[in-house]
């Protein structure tokens, strides 16, 4: 159980490991059923997401995959990847010089290729003319991820604003007030469904025809958002059977981001 092993790039670091292991300690660590240590087996999950490997290609230093996958499962239902989030996101705030939770957020899906093991659930995006599943998601002002939800390609973004609208706000008790949005989001619906959850929408338009990209005013932060999670390779394509397991994956890829910020914080101000 306590054998070396081989330190991996995406290994969580000690101050990382001490601040998350209250949360995935769901039974003792020295419980008469644990063969392997916790901490291996969380390293083991985020080498999966990170490098996009597959579960009977975990190096063999790791625990065995089956052990890995079952705990990976008990951990996506208790969900404790999104508590370690809104946690760490509260504390990054307030670091800042702001409120621990947010007035505004902005709206944003993209949508990911499927594979053989996701297409019985996939949909065609006609606008980006690809076959998959569309990760939809909120984020405040500073980009950091308050919900998401994962849908078939062909679902329209302003379909999903009332669920995103209600895990905004049980996220942040109720206190966003504002959602940016862009033009996928107009019409009476999505704005009447938004004002049900006491948020009102507000869609940033492009101002002149444009070719290429173009940073958008407060839209970019999801886009970088995005951009930061493209860089797991797990979240490349959807490979899950579920698209509950590739959203899990998304709060997993996120944790690990905002955790190695928030340490990167504590040494500076050390």
């Amino acid at each position: 159980m306590d054998k070396p092993r081989k330190v991996y790039p995406s290994d969580v670091s000690d101050e990382e490991w001490e601040f998350v292991v209250p949360y995935l300690t769901l039974m003792r660590e020295d419980a008469p059923q644990r063969e392997h240590s916790l901490r291996d087996v969380f390293d083991a999950l985020r080498w999966l997401v990170k490098t996009g490997g597959q579960w009977r290609y975990l190096p063999g230093d790791f625990p065995p995959w089956q052990v890995v996958y079952q705990q990976a499962r008990r951990w996506v239902t208790a969900g404790v990847f999104e508590a370690i989030v809104h946690d760490v996101r509260e504390l990054l705030r307030l670091t800042g010089d702001r409120k621990a939770s947010p007035s505004a957020v902005i709206l944003d899906a993209r949508t990911i290729q499927s594979t053989p093991e996701s297409g019985s659930r996939a949909g065609y995006d006609g606008h980006k003319r690809r076959n998959g599943s569309k990760v939809h998601a909120a984020v405040d002002t500073l980009g950091h991820l308050l919900a998401l939800t994962v849908t078939p390609a062909s679902e329209q973004e302003r379909a999903q604003v009332a669920e995103l609208a209600e895990q905004v706000q049980q996220a942040t008790g109720q206190t966003v007030t504002l959602a940016y949005v862009d033009q996928g989001y107009t019409g009476e619906a999505p704005a009447e469904a938004a004002r049900a959850k006491g948020i009102d929408l507000e869609v940033v338009k492009h101002t002149e025809a444009k070719k290429g990209f173009v940073l958008l005013p407060r839209r970019w932060v999801v886009e970088r958002t995005f951009g930061w999670l493209a860089r797991f390779r797990r979240l490349a394509r959807d490979y899950e059977r579920l698209g509950s397991t590739l959203a899990s994956w998304h709060w997993l890829a996120f944790a690990t981001l905002i955790l190695r910020r928030m340490m990167n914080l504590v040494a500076d101000s050390a």
